[in-house]
């Protein structure tokens, strides 16, 4: 099978005639490689030399080892390069500054992101494209695969007023895109209008799962390890607004979940009674290492996708959540604020993008029932992103 062809690959063997002729900065971390393991840093400098004047760097670092949720880094100095590297995940500021772009006229982005409206990469992207668009600098956007596919989507819109770090547009929580055409997607429906071009890449197909891309998977954030930790993750992200434990402070975060009050045996059981498609659940125990319930025995289930083609992470996710609830209604509690710069709505609210899903929850509804009201806007979604696929 032939791989895909990456944007930063395209850009490098076709570079634009301009290009020597500006100032170049650079959105990217340790992810932002070539099949080769090069990292878009290198090849970068390569092509322009002393013209790549500044790089920047989302959540997580440059090198990507720093945790999660308000956990954040500082500005630092490339020791390559000798070039700022600017962080957009600091205790100063989440939005590039006209101190910042002052030094380029070009913003490259090379970030691998994983095809959930949560992950704050697309945050960041939509926040440079208003900075560009209001500092007159140009954005270029060197495309990567969406590791999920891009043919499935899944929940409901985001609502404006839960708008949030964690929900930048009206996305549902699996949105199909990828991030070329995601910046696509917020650039026009945020009537933003930053001067945009996306490098596509060649050889990527809608369907394809990222082990079929052929490319190597370099962990974009640190509880991001594999593959099918992204497969899950649109839905076990849910767990962070919940005081179950999402996995986090173990090798296999989102895939592994419990509590110190959990009965792996009897959850187990109800959940199998859903007859949830694509997944199976396995009874373990663990004891985080970090976050929630840390250094603590916990009971839970490991989450493993069996068919990814049928499987429902959302839809699945909120069936567990539910389960929970109901079997140990004195032990589940919503996880409190701050959650992600917000410090008064529920993190499950953030998260979710519509407080209706919670309420649905505690209401006992079921998730037929909320996900038949989420199918009429996600239907009208589709037809609206239909414009800007590239693929």
């Amino acid at each position: 099978m032939k791989r895909v062809i990456l944007g930063i690959e395209r850009f490098r063997d076709h570079p634009p005639p301009w290009l020597k002729e500006v100032r170049i900065g650079l959105l990217v971390n340790q992810a932002s490689i070539d099949p080769s393991f090069r990292h878009t840093k290198e090849v970068v400098a390569e092509l322009v030399g002393g013209n790549l004047r500044a790089l920047f760097t989302p959540q997580h670092g440059i090198r990507g080892e720093v945790q999660a949720n308000m956990v954040e880094s500082e500005d630092e100095v490339d020791p390559e390069q000798k070039i700022p590297i600017f962080s957009l995940y600091s205790p100063q500021t989440r939005t590039p500054t006209e101190e910042m772009l002052k030094e380029i006229d070009v913003l490259l982005i090379d970030l691998q992101d994983v095809g959930t409206r949560v992950y704050t990469f697309a945050t960041t992207v939509g926040l440079c494209l208003e900075a560009a668009a209001k500092y007159g600098k140009r954005v270029i956007v060197l495309d990567r695969p969406n590791p999920i596919g891009g043919e499935r989507v899944e929940g409901n819109l985001l609502k404006e007023e839960l708008c949030s770090f964690v929900g930048f547009s009206a996305l549902p929580m699996r949105h199909g895109l990828t991030l070329g055409e995601l910046t696509r997607f917020v650039n026009e429906e945020n009537e933003i209008w930053a001067e945009l071009e996306v490098v596509p890449m060649e050889g990527y197909r809608r369907e394809y799962l990222f082990p079929q891309t052929g490319l190597p998977w370099v962990n974009p954030s640190p509880n991001i390890p594999t593959p099918d930790t992204a497969l899950v993750y649109p839905g076990q992200v849910l767990l962070e607004g919940t005081n179950l434990s999402e996995g986090r402070g173990t090798t296999k975060p989102f895939e592994c979940f419990g509590a110190p009050y959990i009965d792996p045996h009897l959850l187990k059981k109800e959940l199998e009674r859903r007859g949830l498609a694509g997944g199976i659940f396995r009874e373990i125990s663990f004891i985080p290492q970090f976050d929630k319930w840390r250094g603590q025995p916990c009971q839970g289930l490991q989450l493993h996708v069996t068919d990814p083609l049928v499987f429902k992470p959302y839809y699945t996710t909120l069936s567990i959540i539910q389960e929970v609830m109901k079997l140990w209604p004195q032990e589940f509690a919503w996880h409190p604020p701050p959650y992600e710069y917000e410090f008064t709505r529920l993190p499950f609210d953030i998260i979710t993008g519509d407080e209706a899903i919670r309420k649905g929850l505690e209401e006992g509804k079921e998730i037929d029932e909320m996900e038949t009201i989420w199918m009429k806007e996600l239907e009208g979604f589709v037809a609206r992103r239909e414009k800007y696929l590239l693929y």
